[in-house]
């Protein structure tokens, strides 16, 4: 039998849902893409962290056109998951608002916009030349519109009767931790659920104050175990038994103040974790830094950067490598509404090691650090130590 669960989803921080215009638009892909990413952490565990057993499950769940039979063929399968949303309009932000600023160590003239700093592509500084209107220096947006804070519709999923506990896993996953759109990982298009079934979705105050997190009891493994595998598969835990998930020590009363301390804590670990030898096409070796993300500005690494036929290295006018390839931040931020109507932002981390294809690719020659599983887990554990700092670790409420 098909079950159906209706809910409706509220976006908590602007989102950058970009149409075949790039302009900001309720568009079901981002939807659809968000429940199979957090139906991947929801059943990881079932399948023993074996990627190829779950994406074949996947495959069969949601659709596919990549799965192959016995006989080595191709063939495809209809997704029994079907979700639909009320509208199909575009956003309502057409004019970004004031950009507050924070203070960023690394930069010529020490301060940056805090939406920028983590939204920097979909919101650019735009030329003079290109928005007389916008005062320069201005954080704005690169395509309009977006869709803004409050937007709000109606979704309809339906799925096998079977799958309903799954389902309601993912669902309390997506409203505590759930995201879409272009920089979510950053906060940006973070959403949460009303209505989906009555008291079986935890709100968010569950959460921030460690209230039934025996939700996610069966996603959560100890860091040193994360780190084994080379793609998001679980919550971490460090040694002393907490998970890897914190939240900002105060509340707000915008979304754009608790996107700005943000900011704040993103410049504040990633700093921390310093560069000692990269000095870019000089010296393009890889570095601590360069495994929280990649690109790092003005600090390529060999391997993971442009060349000619000839094996040269290419650079852009400014005379810097061409980053080519992406190494997207396995610590991730949400912003969440609280039952009181104010904003807490929190950061959590799906760790796992460097992906294979990156790892390959490192010049040996070159790069003094080899990214080892034991060489990493510090690099890990100096970020936590900063967050326990500039954050508050969220722990199991007392029974």
């Amino acid at each position: 039998m098909i079950q159906k669960i209706r809910c409706s989803v509220h976006f908590v921080a602007p989102a950058f849902l970009g149409d075949a215009h790039q302009k900001g638009s309720w568009r079901t892909p981002p939807f659809k893409a968000l429940l199979r990413q957090w139906w991947r952490i929801a059943v990881a565990g079932q399948f023993g962290y074996d990627h190829t057993r779950l994406r074949e499950e996947e495959g069969k769940l949601f659709g596919h056109a990549w799965l192959t039979n016995s006989q080595g063929k191709t063939w495809a399968m209809q997704g029994r998951v079907r979700l639909n949303l009320d509208r199909w309009d575009r956003g309502k932000l057409f004019e970004w608002p004031k950009d507050p600023e924070v203070i960023h160590p690394e930069v010529n003239r020490s301060k940056i916009g805090s939406h920028l700093y983590l939204g920097f592509g979909p919101l650019i500084i735009p030329k003079e030349a290109k928005a007389p209107m916008i005062p320069k220096k201005a954080t704005a947006l690169k395509n309009k519109p977006a869709i803004n804070a409050d937007e709000c519709s109606k979704f309809t999923l339906c799925f096998p009767e079977r799958e309903t506990e799954t389902v309601l896993q993912v669902l309390q996953l997506i409203n505590w931790f759930g995201s879409v759109g272009g920089r979510s990982r950053n906060g940006w298009g973070s959403i949460t659920l009303f209505g989906c079934e009555e008291g079986k979705i935890l709100p968010s105050d569950d959460l921030l104050e460690g209230r039934n997190l025996e939700k996610i009891g069966a996603q959560i493994r100890l860091l040193d175990e994360c780190m084994e595998l080379d793609w998001p598969h679980a919550f971490g835990q460090s040694a002393d038994g907490k998970p890897l998930i914190w939240k900002t020590k105060e509340e707000y009363q915008t979304w754009s103040e608790a996107m700005q301390e943000l900011a704040r804590v993103k410049i504040a670990f990633r700093t921390k974790i310093p560069i000692d030898e990269n000095s870019d096409i000089r010296n393009p070796s890889f570095e601590k830094r360069h495994l929280l993300s990649y690109p790092v500005t003005n600090h390529g690494v060999d391997g993971w950067v442009k060349k000619d036929k000839r094996g040269n290295f290419e650079t852009d006018r400014h005379g810097k490598l061409k980053q080519e390839d992406r190494l997207a931040n396995q610590l991730r931020f949400k912003l969440l509404r609280t039952n009181s109507g104010k904003f807490v932002a929190i950061a959590y981390h799906l760790p796992h090691g460097l992906p294979k294809q990156l790892k390959d690719k490192l010049d040996s020659r070159r790069n003094i650090h080899k990214p080892t599983p034991e060489w990493q887990l510090p690099v890990w554990r100096e970020v936590h130590d900063t967050l326990d700092s500039e954050m508050t670790r969220i722990e199991r409420a007392p029974q």
